[in-house]
Formats: C-alpha cells, sequence, structure tokens
C-alpha cells in the first residue's frame, strides 16, 4: 500500500452542509498552489479568474468546463458554454491555505506536503440543501481528478462523461 491508497477519491460531509474531499498530488507544494492561485494554470482544471492575494480582495471566477478535458464528453441539459461567480477572498497563507467566498457558502483549499507530493485538502461550507450537495461533490470529485491528471501528465477522462458518472455516485453516497 502507497499513500495514494490512503485517500479516499470520494468527499464526504462532515457536518450537515459542509463537504470535504482530498487528494495527493504530485508536489512541489509551489507548483500546487499555483494551479491554485494563477488564473491560466487554475482554468486548465477548474475555473479562469485573477485573484489578488489578500483577504478581502473580490474576483470573478469563469468556468468553462468543456475545455477542460479533449475530449470534454456530453454536456448534460441545462449546462452553458460559459458560468461566472463572483467571490472574494477569505484568508490567504501562501502555500498552505486559500478560502474564499463561493455563492452563499466558503471553500477552502489547504495544503501539506507529504514527501515529494502534497496533500490538498478542499472544505466546502454553508451549502444550501442536499441537491446542491450532489451537485457539489461531483463537481470538486471531477474537476480535482483533472488537476490530478494533469499534475501527474496523464490525460483526464471526458470531463461532462465523468461529472454525470460521479453525480449518479454521490446521489447514492449523499444522505436524504
Amino acid at each position: 500500500m502507497n499513500d495514494l491508497d490512503t485517500v479516499d477519491a470520494y468527499g464526504v460531509l462532515v457536518e450537515p452542509a459542509t463537504y470535504r474531499i482530498q487528494r495527493l498530488l504530485p508536489g512541489p507544494t509551489e507548483r500546487v498552489w499555483n494551479y491554485l492561485t494563477k488564473s491560466d494554470l487554475r482554468r486548465r482544471w477548474l475555473a479562469a479568474g485573477d485573484m489578488g492575494m489578500a483577504a478581502g480582495t473580490n474576483f470573478t471566477l469563469k468556468w468553462r468546463n468543456s475545455e477542460l478535458t479533449d475530449p470534454p464528453g456530453k454536456r448534460p441539459d441545462g449546462f452553458g458554454e460559459e458560468h461566472s461567480m463572483e467571490s472574494r477572498i477569505v484568508e490567504v497563507d501562501p502555500l498552505r491555505k486559500l478560502a474564499f467566498t463561493w455563492g452563499g457558502g466558503e471553500v477552502s483549499f489547504e495544503l501539506e506536503p507529504q514527501g515529494e507530493d502534497v496533500l490538498l485538502t478542499v472544505t466546502h461550507r454553508r451549502i444550501s440543501d442536499r441537491a446542491n450537495t450532489v451537485m457539489v461533490g461531483a463537481g470538486w470529485h471531477m474537476h480535482l481528478d483533472v488537476l490530478a491528471a494533469k499534475l501527474a501528465g496523464h490525460a483526464p477522462e471526458p470531463f461532462w462523461d465523468g461529472w454525470v458518472r460521479l453525480k449518479g455516485e454521490y446521489e447514492k453516497r449523499i444522505p436524504a
């Protein structure tokens, strides 16, 4: 067994409205931090958007999920080509923690060196209801799978196909 075997690919509810998911990623920490904070790198796995690295700074995230993988897979009905969200930096501790608002909630990214790898913990707080928890779970899971594959130099599975599959799995995993 290696360290990768100890990190469950699936996220869990740690409180009724708080979802947490982890990934052990190829380091170094500076590289992973850049994929969280630099728009041109973040857009490759999540969403573009220049962010100032100071608490209180506003920024806009812009998703183009069909551009994350080639091929992108079949986009589900109801999803557009692009989605934007206004956010605000809540906390910055360089190379350790980044937190920002996410709609009515908050997302934090915590980095912990693990030898040559980095344990990334994503915590999404104040999720409004079960339906959004399922969407959030599938979304973070798939986005982190894309990040892990790209950091490892592998081709990720088509984004939308993976998201649809994971949505079904989280539908079964998240309590009613």
